[in-house]
């Protein structure tokens, strides 16, 4: 059944670009999509830097893009931790610090250990570091837990690895905040139901079936961390299998102009 569109909600690293790469065409496809007057918003899993960079970098690679229409899993993971008064031993790349900066508490033993993306903290000390504070009775949280991720020089460990190897070794869960839990997508939406909204991305899991689970119709792009046979390892397939963001756009924009108002 077709339903209005009230949202499009899209992915940013291997969606819209690698790095500093664009995906070709997708600063145009972009401005195409706004000119349709549909509502977006940016959702990533991205812990590599702060807010402030990540949006000047999008800026700078020339897409049109507010910063409050970005949702991140970093802001998510600051939320949880200034809700519960936690004050935590982070493990994230040194770029994402000031997001987090004001909530350390150095006087203070940590009780939470929050993991990102941090290649330059996956090392033995300070994981250990982080197991013992674990086996005292602190919170494991995960900003998010994804597999792996797209480098210019291929595809490259991520942190839930890492977060796995600490759940294993202190015999505890984390708790992840970022995609592909439905808190997460639920937060992104707001008031739109998720039968009204569409995902764009890259990522079977994060992306793509975790927006399908509550309802979201997701599109899943040939970029970035895309293998090839992936549309064919989660039950619902996608919505749509597109070779890149500038297809799901295009698949977008003419199911609404087929449609009354915004359908899909």
């Amino acid at each position: 059944m077709a339903k209005q569109i009230r949202m499009v909600l899209i992915d940013l690293s291997g969606t819209l670009h690698v790095d500093s790469t664009v995906i070709p065409g997708a600063v145009e496809a972009l401005s195409r999509l706004r000119s349709a007057d549909v509502p977006l918003k940016f959702v990533t899993n991205t812990t590599k830097e702060s807010g402030n960079c990540l949006h000047k970098r999008l800026t700078s690679l020339g897409f049109d893009i507010r910063k409050e229409e970005i949702f991140s899993s970093l802001a998510a993971a600051r939320n949880l931790i200034v809700g519960r008064k936690l004050n935590p031993m982070l493990l994230i790349d040194p770029a994402a610090n000031e997001d987090f900066e004001d909530l350390i508490k150095s006087d203070q033993k940590a009780n939470a250990v929050v993991v990102g993306l941090a290649p330059q903290k996956f090392h033995y000390d300070v994981l250990t570091e982080a197991f013992r504070l674990l086996l005292d009775g602190a919170s494991l949280i995960a900003i998010h837990k994804g597999r792996y991720y797209k480098r210019p020089d291929g595809l490259a460990l991520g942190p839930g690895a890492f977060v796995s190897g600490l759940e294993y070794s202190a015999n505890v869960k984390a708790e992840v905040v970022g995609k592909p839990t439905a808190e997460f997508f639920k937060a992104a939406l707001g008031d739109v139901p998720p039968e009204e909204a569409v995902m764009i991305g890259d990522d079977i899991k994060d992306d793509v079936a975790g927006a399908q689970a509550i309802g979201i119709r997701g599109l899943l792009v040939q970029t970035g961390k895309y293998r090839d046979g992936d549309e064919n390892t989660i039950t619902p397939p996608p919505t749509k299998v597109c070779s890149s963001f500038v297809e799901a756009v295009e698949y977008i924009l003419g199911k609404k102009n087929q449609g009354s108002e915004q359908e899909l």
